[in-house]
């Protein structure tokens, strides 16, 4: 073996987002009771993927339909993970308005790295959304 194949290795994996981000897997998404979680939001995001996915954390339920989210969670979300089979839709506006965006399952760690319109990025930015399992 070439003694460049680890440094391409690590290459590829700091290249792909998510990887070494520090949430969960998508497929650990279940509730103490073994029950089904749709995603997960958190409040804190970093420029070290290690160290995203953190403080407070809001667990969706599938079928959740939040217009208005509370108050306390409104425009905070900075990361999210979204379970398999689930996707999640969310809104920079309350009552289901403004821009949207659709995430399927998988890790985000960094809303800051998804782009909502020219300007501005989906981090600090969702107001209401739907979660649902298929």
């Amino acid at each position: 073996m070439s003694p460049l194949c680890p440094v391409l290795l690590a290459l590829a994996l700091a290249a792909v987002p998510g990887v070494r981000a520090a949430c969960p897997a998508p497929a650990d998404l279940k509730r103490p009771d073994g029950t089904r979680t749709c995603a997960k939001l958190y409040d804190k995001s970093d420029p070290y993927y290690e160290n995203c996915c953190g403080g407070a954390e809001l667990s969706l339920e599938p079928d959740t339909d939040l217009p208005f989210l509370p108050s306390n969670w409104a425009n905070v979300a900075s990361s999210l993970v979204v379970a398999p089979r689930c996707e999640i839709t969310v809104w920079s506006l309350r009552g289901k308005a403004g821009k949207t965006r659709k995430f399927s399952t998988g890790a985000y760690p960094r809303l800051e790295e998804f782009r909502k319109g020219i300007f501005g990025d989906w981090s600090n930015t969702i107001a209401s959304l739907y979660c649902r399992c298929y």
